[in-house]
């Protein structure tokens, strides 16, 4: 990072300095908007299985599972989830997705299956990213495309993304990944919920069996 850019960085996290916080930049848009759908579902208790790592979702979506399942990888592959049939109220998985070793429709199949009727999935992924492995990193999702493998179940309750260009200059600031402070008069929450739907970094689906 350049001597101007430090400069910005020092800038960024000075501004922000004891202000109230959330999730970082790449989040805090649709954890909130995730919170804004979750209010509206009509059952948030029951059993929920936590994809690799998953269960802070809950907690953004306002659930009070009574139980929940972890299926982390690489104990548990999404592509062939150790579970009986219909047997989870909700299916998660965040930021999974674009990590999934094989065909990403078998992995949403797979899903479909061990959820009860009526049951609902929530899949965060990323469209617009750099490369990133934890451990491999092989797919890239628009919203269309998460729209298109949940074509066959029966209520798609929201499917969008979140992202602008203006998100990659706070990526050479070296901020993307700081803490987004709820303050709506400060300039970088108003970065976090800027929203240009043609450069989508982030995106995400929520989907009735």
């Amino acid at each position: 990072m350049n001597l101007y850019r430090r400069l910005r960085n020092i800038a960024w996290r000075a501004s922000m300095k004891g202000l109230p916080r959330g999730p970082h930049l790449s989040r805090y848009f649709m954890y909130n908007r995730l919170g804004e759908v979750g209010r509206t579902l009509p059952n948030r208790n029951g059993r929920v299985l936590a994809v690799s790592r998953s269960a802070n979702v809950c907690e953004m979506l306002g659930l009070t599972p009574s139980e929940i399942v972890p299926a982390d990888y690489p104990e548990h592959n999404m592509l062939s989830l150790k579970f009986p049939d219909e047997s989870f109220d909700y299916v998660i998985s965040d930021q999974v997705l674009e990590h999934v070793e094989g065909p990403p429709q078998d992995a949403i199949d797979e899903c479909r299956r061990v959820l009860k009727p009526g049951g609902i999935a929530v899949h965060t992924t990323c469209f617009i990213n750099p490369i990133h492995e934890a451990p491999a990193d092989y797919w890239r999702f628009t919203p269309f495309a998460l729209k298109h493998l949940h074509r066959d179940w029966s209520q798609i309750i929201e499917v969008a993304g979140w992202g602008s260009f203006d998100v990659w200059i706070a990526e050479l600031d070296g901020v993307r990944y700081t803490a987004v402070p709820h303050a709506k008069w400060h300039p970088f929450h108003k970065l976090a919920m800027k929203n240009d739907p043609n450069w989508p970094i982030v995106t995400w689906v929520v989907a009735r069996k």
